[in-house]
């Protein structure tokens, strides 16, 4: 059976979990650790993505992040990508480190946010790496730690969010914050935020069947976690999206037509578009190609890197600034 695409868009949330092959550890020890936290900073800022929570457990990872201007699955293939060419050569190992390609499921905000954030943080205590919650706020591979203020190791996370929706005041908010991860220590593992699609947003299958019983069937996607409205309305942007491709695809948009366009409205050459050149009007005008070519025609940054021979990170940070670029100047694709 095909496996479906992922669904992603500027400002949406994800929920990510990888785990390592076979079950192996990912982790063996703190450089691992400290090596992947370096890295998925450094991939975050230059990615403008946020990260809302995080755990390290030795044999997986769990991730709360909201896309930016560059695709969770390009954030996700440089950061799995690195990791693991650090990761075979440093315990001298071949072959794939994770299983598959990483899950992720795309989260309803308002209903799921501070159950996610609890979810993530109290994985190591449900892992039993750390034995009391005391102990986790002292962990220094979770996001609990960063967001209680103990730990300095994710400057990178945006703790700003969380403790925002606890109270106005930084102390009392972290003091709320940690007697609501308290409560959920009784709940357990909560299925229904990692399980099946119409599992998740029924909360479980005693939900799925009181809903049935009143014959009341729900919209539901394995790739999402929401309520039925939520569902139906990101399907609908997703088929939007892909609509949309598919027009310009048909109107004969490509890579050369699109390096035309912005030729011409910026008034430089095609040739110096595709070169690393820093001239500003030169920078401005691949800014925008590489942000209409990774966002509206799906085009890979490895792709474009290699084209225009400048890092995978520099596409990234063109298409921050390409994004900024056409909503002030107003530019369209066609």
């Amino acid at each position: 059976m095909p496996r479906k695409a992922r669904i992603d868009t500027a400002g949406a949330l994800h929920h990510i979990m990888v785990r390592g092959i076979e079950g192996c550890n990912i982790f063996r020890n703190d450089d691992d650790r400290d090596n992947f936290i370096e890295r998925l900073g450094k991939i975050l800022f230059e990615s403008d993505t946020s990260c809302y929570a995080w755990a390290l457990i030795p044999n997986h990872f769990h991730l709360l992040l909201q896309t930016g201007s560059v695709p969770i699955s390009t954030v996700m293939r440089r950061l799995l990508t690195g990791y693991a060419i650090y990761y075979n050569k440093k315990h001298r190992r071949r072959g794939h480190l994770f299983q598959n390609r990483f899950k992720s499921i795309l989260c309803q905000r308002d209903s799921y946010f501070l159950e996610l954030v609890r979810y993530i943080h109290l994985n190591p205590l449900r892992a039993k790496i750390v034995d009391s919650l005391e102990e986790l706020d002292r962990y220094k591979y979770s996001g609990h730690s960063v967001v209680l203020g103990r730990n300095k190791k994710a400057e990178w996370q945006n703790t700003e969010e969380v403790t925002g929706m606890f109270g106005d005041y930084l102390s009392s908010a972290r003091r709320s914050y940690r007697s609501f991860i308290k409560k959920g220590i009784a709940e357990g593992k909560r299925q229904d935020l990692s399980g099946g699609g119409l599992l998740r947003s029924a909360g479980g299958w005693e939900g799925v069947k009181a809903l049935r019983e009143e014959k009341v069937y729900q919209k539901n996607d394995e790739r999402i976690l929401g309520d039925s409205n939520f569902v139906e309305q990101v399907m609908s942007s997703a088929e939007e999206a892909m609509e949309r491709k598919y027009k310009l695809s048909a109107e004969g948009v490509n890579l050369d037509s699109l390096t035309n366009r912005v030729s011409k409205i910026f008034g430089v050459k095609e040739k110096e578009i595709w070169s690393p050149g820093k001239f500003r009007r030169i920078v401005e005008a691949r800014s925008v190609l590489c942000y209409w070519a990774v966002r509206e025609l799906g085009v890979s940054m490895t792709m474009l890197s290699r084209e225009i021979g400048i890092s995978v990170a520099a596409i990234s940070g063109s298409v921050i600034r390409g994004q900024k670029i056409t909503e002030v100047k107003g530019l369209t694709i066609v």
